[in-house]
């Protein structure tokens, strides 16, 4: 990696972080929107271009729908499809496809490549990719499509490099941060997911609530007068763990506080991961490893010893002094235990460089 760089609290008190070879600096900066975050840190990062041509940049796409389930070059038209994704993926889309627009205005010679978090669960089953609702229904789109698959990707992908026999097997990612989700992985093929039609469903994540009976949605609607919109800000960001707590929406800051009500919201965080790795096992008949990742998973050793607890009938242990070392096999059980770093930013720079390879010169 030649330089890195990212700005945090977009809208707030916005930080720039770069890194590099030759340095490490923080610095505040004035970026009220992606848009804006995105053009500061692309002007800071022009000083480690000398020499250098920018030929191609890839962009992390939530939502690909049913048309896109490979990377692809991100045309007007291409972005006009996705564009009409939003509605699926609010807290996700609309700021993506923004950074391709001031992407492609600073750079506008370089490709354009979208890599998509819905690809990786293409190969799902009919009966994990379905709703119980007319079929209708589930020929305008509405299905169950996943997401994190970009780093599901690359957990597979090291599991097939590193642990080829393992790669063959039944595994479950966890792959858990602000967004959480678990995937099904059968022979390095997803066969399961626990987020569905969007990134809402399954665990409860930093600021969105996870499963949710539908009914909760028309009493709310109904009873208490709630307007779609309403009901959207609320369950993508006021519920979650923040909403539980009344506090933060950072498992660090639960952690540290003295809150019972942090203390709940924490207790029905491994609750729902508990409940969810059963699941899965069942969508897999049987488990040969279950992996963390994701900025919870690859750091917070108290969640992962707490979620394993009482899963030893899955052959999952926790050994205690593997777990605070956050070694790759924190396991001393009969089933596989490990913690692997994703890399998703990999695999979208292994998608642009695939393109650029492929490309006819011109």
């Amino acid at each position: 990696m030649l330089v890195d760089g990212q700005v945090d609290r977009i809208g707030q008190a916005a930080q720039l972080s770069i890194q590099s070879d030759a340095a490490t600096f923080d610095q505040p900066v004035a970026a009220a929107t992606h848009s804006e975050a995105l053009a500061v840190a692309l002007k800071a990062l022009e000083t480690h271009q000398e020499g250098l041509e920018i030929a191609g940049i890839g962009h992390r796409i939530v939502h690909g729908g049913l048309q896109f389930t490979k990377p692809a070059l991100l045309t007007p038209s291409t972005v006009e499809a996705l564009r009409k994704l939003c509605p699926m993926a609010p807290l996700h889309q609309p700021y993506n496809l923004a950074g391709v627009e001031v992407a492609r205005n600073v750079f506008p010679d370089a490709v354009q490549i979208g890599c998509f978090d819905t690809s990786f669960h293409r190969s799902h089953p009919w009966v994990n990719d379905t709703f119980a609702l007319p079929r209708s229904f589930y020929d305008q789109g509405i299905r169950r499509y996943g997401f994190h698959g970009l780093s599901y990707d690359y957990i597979t992908g090291v599991l097939k490099r590193d642990y080829p026999d393992l790669h063959q097997g039944r595994v479950i990612v966890a792959h858990l941060g602000n967004g959480a989700s678990m995937c099904a992985i059968k022979a390095g093929k997803s066969i399961g997911s626990t987020m569905g039609f969007t990134a809402l469903d399954g665990l409860p994540m930093g600021t969105r609530c996870g499963q949710l009976d539908p009914g909760v949605v028309l009493y709310m609607m109904q009873q208490n007068g709630m307007s779609p919109e309403d009901v959207n800000s609320l369950l993508y960001t006021r519920s979650g763990l923040l909403g539980l707590s009344g506090e933060s929406s950072d498992m660090r800051s639960l952690l540290a506080s003295d809150s019972p009500q942090a203390a709940e919201a924490i207790d029905y965080y491994v609750f729902r991961a508990r409940r969810e790795i059963g699941a899965m096992t069942a969508v897999l008949c049987g488990l040969d490893a279950l992996v963390f990742c994701g900025g919870i998973g690859e750091n917070a050793t108290v969640i992962r010893e707490r979620i394993v607890d009482g899963l030893g009938y899955l052959g999952l242990a926790v050994d205690q002094v593997k777990n605070q070392e956050n070694a790759r096999d924190i396991g001393n059980g009969a089933t596989r235990l490990m913690v692997i770093s994703t890399d998703e930013e990999r695999i979208i720079a292994r998608a642009v460089q695939a393109h650029l390879l492929s490309a006819p010169e011109a």
